[in-house]
């Protein structure tokens, strides 16, 4: 019974994971700002979480810029800066690699503090980087108030959601005729090749 309720448990953190793909999927071909599309990416990933707050940072020439909260923090959106160089936040960027730490994270040598930013007094620290075309160009956390061990699920989840933010970004970029304006077929048939009628017969 018990390996039965394990399974169950486990099927139904998969659903709940998959879901949230889903909805971000969603959010990706509606006519949302990009501040409005960042916004329900971390309220996605804060509720799925149970975290006490999740951070989205973007890269702006040499510096991390948070652009989006989980939590309230309208006067520090655009203003709290770091240098990849600086905090956990800045080493999840430099190393491009996923980062979590149960507890006391605010003791690791690679912390960098913020007055203003509450989070900084939070025990558990899960970040990874955010990527477009293989670069890095952002930083998404997940912490804790208290000490928290990170499943494997919250990390593929984190993973995968910085995969598709980058995605995002590539097409926020694009005026918005762009779409429409492109020839699909003849972009693909000049980065490779299409099966003509009768090629493979």
């Amino acid at each position: 019974m018990p390996k039965a309720k394990d399974l169950e448990a486990r099927l139904e953190r998969l659903e709940q994971q998959l879901g949230v793909y889903q909805r971000v999927s969603r959010l990706m071909v509606r006519e949302l700002s990009l501040a409005d599309t960042l916004q329900a990416i971390v309220k996605l990933v804060h509720d799925f979480t149970s975290c006490d707050s999740c951070l989205l940072y973007l890269l702006d020439r040499e510096e991390l810029v948070l652009c989006a909260t989980s939590n309230p923090h309208p006067s520090q959106i655009g203003t709290v800066r770091l240098k990849m160089s600086e905090g956990l936040t800045g080493w999840v960027a430099r190393e491009r690699k996923l980062l979590a730490i149960g507890m006391e994270a605010y003791k690791d040598a690679r912390f960098k503090a913020f007055s203003e930013l509450p989070e900084d007094t939070y025990e558990s620290f899960l970040s990874s980087p955010v990527i477009a075309r293989n670069r890095v160009v952002g930083v998404i956390n997940v912490q804790h108030r208290t000490p928290h061990r990170h499943s494997g699920a919250e990390m593929e989840l984190l993973t995968t959601i910085g995969e598709q933010v980058g995605c995002l970004l590539v097409l926020a970029r694009m005026p918005a005729t762009a779409i429409d304006d492109a020839s699909h077929v003849e972009l693909v048939r000049s980065h490779g090749h299409i099966a003509r009628r009768g090629e493979d017969e």
